[in-house]
């Protein structure tokens, strides 16, 4: 259910059940971050008790979380109160340890993208779970692009 208040313009969010369904892909942006619209489904879902198999403040999450030096427990108590992404951004802005410019989000965000295991043991942690789900895939090559095969095939997706 989305509620609005206009005299306040915000808007109460109802969480994600991630066990029905996977939080949005890490390649959806808001205010120029990738991650961020995965990170707060995870959130909802958390504080209503419906992760499925996506904790909040993963590894990923992390990522975001060291590049605007935000705290996942401060983000947590903003996401409680029912605030809809364009006010978690405005609180993001407003609160970060750093806020980037426009052009250092857009180079954080596309190194996100194009981001590859960055070890010998990731990457073969990763070939591993990409020849589980998906042997005949010549196409996956960013974390990404694994991430939404994941998320794809354990909702019942075909590889």
């Amino acid at each position: 259910m989305i509620e609005t208040n206009f005299a306040m313009a915000t808007i109460c969010i109802s969480a994600p059940d991630l066990t029905l369904r996977p939080p949005r892909s890490p390649h959806v942006s808001l205010g120029g971050y990738v991650i961020l619209p995965r990170v707060l489904d995870k959130g909802r879902a958390q504080l209503a008790g419906k992760t499925g198999g996506f904790p909040f403040n993963s590894s990923l999450d992390k990522r975001f979380f060291a590049f605007v030096k935000i705290d996942a427990d401060a983000l947590l108590e903003q996401l409680a109160e029912g605030k809809g992404d364009g006010a978690i951004l405005e609180w993001l802005k407003a609160n970060a340890g750093y806020v980037p410019a426009d052009w250092e989000i857009a180079q954080w965000s596309a190194f996100q993208i194009s981001r590859t295991a960055s070890s010998v043991e990731a990457r073969e942690n990763s070939m591993n779970e990409l020849a589980a789900l998906a042997p005949d895939r010549t196409d996956v090559m960013t974390a990404f692009q694994l991430i939404d095969l994941e998320d794809h095939v354990s909702f019942g997706g075909v590889a």
